[in-house]
């Protein structure tokens, strides 16, 4: 059974540029850098306060998740994840929906990708802030927080849907928690 550990943090805009000269300092590689449009459903098999069916669109890319959060006494948060690429977003969307899941939170992401070891480190830009995920071993964990050394490194305990829950605005019954558009 595939289990996700990672620990979440909120950042500083001064804090993200901090990590971002340590990560390759402490050996971290640069993988690229997404957007990321992330879509979570609800319908009679799945309540987004107990799990979470996510479409992620990255690109032409997609992937299926499905998330359900096993309880923990630390600030590390494990996860059951299945997770699989969908090569037609619109047909798994359009089969969602068929079969009673309709959206009911959206948000987007810029993600910024680095590996170290086995370890990801990832740097999120949010509408609503920007935030760090170590996911790995618990020990690499504790490990990479230790070596980055940040100050006043916060954990976030909320999950980006109860994030978006929170700042996101209700639009036709979707919360949504969207960038700008550019100019």
């Amino acid at each position: 059974m595939p289990i996700e550990v990672e620990k979440k943090y909120r950042l500083t805009a001064n804090q993200r540029d901090e990590v971002r000269v340590r990560l390759p300092e402490i050996g971290a590689k640069r993988e690229g850098e997404d957007f990321e449009v992330n879509t979570l459903y609800t319908g009679d098999a799945v309540e987004l306060n107990q799990a979470v069916l996510r479409l992620r669109r990255i690109d032409d890319r997609a992937l299926l998740t499905y998330k359900q959060r096993l309880g923990t006494r630390t600030d590390i948060k494990e996860q059951l994840e299945f997770e699989t690429a969908i090569d037609n977003p619109d047909a798994i969307e359009f089969i969602l929906e068929a079969l009673g899941y309709y959206p009911a939170l959206v948000y987007e992401k810029r993600r910024e990708t680095w590996r170290l070891e086995e370890t990801e480190i990832v740097i999120d830009e949010l509408p609503f802030g920007l935030f760090m995920e170590i996911e790995g071993q618990e020990q690499s964990i504790r490990d990479i927080e230790s070596n980055l050394a940040i100050k006043r490194l916060a954990a976030e305990q909320l999950t980006y849907p109860r994030l978006t829950m929170k700042h996101g605005i209700n639009i036709a019954g979707v919360i949504e928690a969207r960038f700008e558009p550019q100019k």
